[in-house]
């Protein structure tokens, strides 16, 4: 699987991955061939290309939960940007709550985790896929935290609209890489200005985004759980985004590094890693002694500790034992869309505690 260039596409190659409309109707289903006219269809959704299988490749699988979320970030991505534009201009809310609602059904319950899949993000749309997913990790995280159904949406609410300075200054300087991170703080002030008006009776919502804001810099004890939540989201998603200003980390040296950073709750990182897939089953691993192996079985006590089989003389060697201490899993080997395939039948054949996801199958094609 390789991503494409949108100029670089050409007739008969096939997609690895579904390509949904706004409303989320199914418009190319994983495995299809493209045409000339599919091709102008993709560059009139304003895409920078697509993720492309090789020739002779199978396609991967996916579950319907894996199906379910490239679905509604489609879906929600756009919605989420005609709403922070109506907020920017006319200064009133429209569908946020609407939004919030939608996400915390769809994410904010889940009982198991979920492969946080990310997708490339353009100059244009960059922020409100940022918005989107930091929500949607915000509602997985308090929910693993047991926090009330009105905290849950006061944070997701905040999530959603914890952007609004620097939506404000790329309307005003529409020229502005949306995917940079340098927002002068005169426009962040404007924000919370916003943000005070629009929430003059809720002023949680306000209080989450700024706390949040100032915990970049400075650990605050003190501030709300909602914030501490914003924060960990809006870490995670920035450093496993991908997009043009450099090779974004992996998720594993992104969960070390809120780990090891002091400004980030530790409760609240384990909430996040209780809610995505880090190094499950089927995780193809670069160990400390230059080796690489396959993730057998998580360790849910210590992600960084699961047991794994190794590729040199497919040895099993269970990290969680003490006389493997001194082996250690430096990062991952991952696909482009940052998910991995493994037969799992197999896993569970030879004895080891494996999730068994229900997968797709993959539509014939003639």
């Amino acid at each position: 699987m390789r991503f494409v260039q949108i100029d670089k596409l050409k007739p008969g190659m096939r997609l690895a991955r579904p390509v949904y409309s706004r409303n989320g109707i199914l418009l190319y289903d994983r495995n299809s061939k493209i045409n000339e006219s599919g091709i102008a269809s993709i560059r009139n959704f304003g895409l920078m290309g697509m993720f492309i299988l090789e020739p002779a490749e199978p396609v991967p699988p996916m579950t319907q939960a894996d199906i379910d979320f490239e679905r509604f970030q489609t879906m929600n991505v756009y919605a989420i940007k005609q709403e922070l534009e109506t907020i920017v201009s006319k200064e009133t809310l429209s569908k946020t709550q609407f939004i919030v609602a939608d996400i915390i059904q769809n994410y904010g319950h889940l009982k198991n985790k979920i492969n946080f899949s990310q997708d490339l993000r353009t100059k244009e749309d960059h922020i409100f896929r940022h918005t989107l997913s930091v929500a949607m990790l915000c509602a997985m995280i308090s929910n693993k935290l047991h926090t009330s159904p009105i905290d849950q949406m006061k944070v997701v609410t905040a999530a959603v609209l914890h952007e609004l300075g620097k939506i404000i200054f790329i309307t005003e300087n529409p020229s502005t890489n949306g995917e940079s991170s340098d927002t002068p703080e005169s426009y962040i002030g404007k924000g919370f200005t916003m943000l005070e008006s629009l929430y003059a009776d809720n002023p949680d919502i306000k209080r989450i985004c700024l706390q949040a804001h100032n915990g970049k810099q400075k650990p605050n004890p003190n501030a709300v759980l909602g914030a501490k939540i914003l924060l960990v989201a809006n870490a995670y998603d920035r450093m496993t985004a991908m997009n043009n200003l450099g090779e974004p980390a992996s998720e594993v040296m992104a969960v070390r590094t809120l780990i090891h950073e002091n400004i980030f709750d530790k409760q609240i990182v384990d909430a996040l890693i209780d809610s995505v897939n880090i190094l499950s089953c089927g995780v193809t691993v670069e160990l400390n002694n230059h080796e690489k192996a396959l993730v057998l079985s998580e360790n849910r006590d210590d992600i960084f500790r699961p047991t794994i089989l190794t590729f040199k003389d497919n040895s099993i060697i269970d990290l969680s034992d003490w006389h493997n201490r001194d082996i250690e899993i430096t990062d991952v080997q991952k696909t482009m869309d940052n998910r991995y395939v493994f037969d799992i039948t197999t896993i569970s054949q030879c004895g080891f505690e494996a999730e068994m996801p229900d997968f797709v199958e993959v539509p014939l094609t003639t």
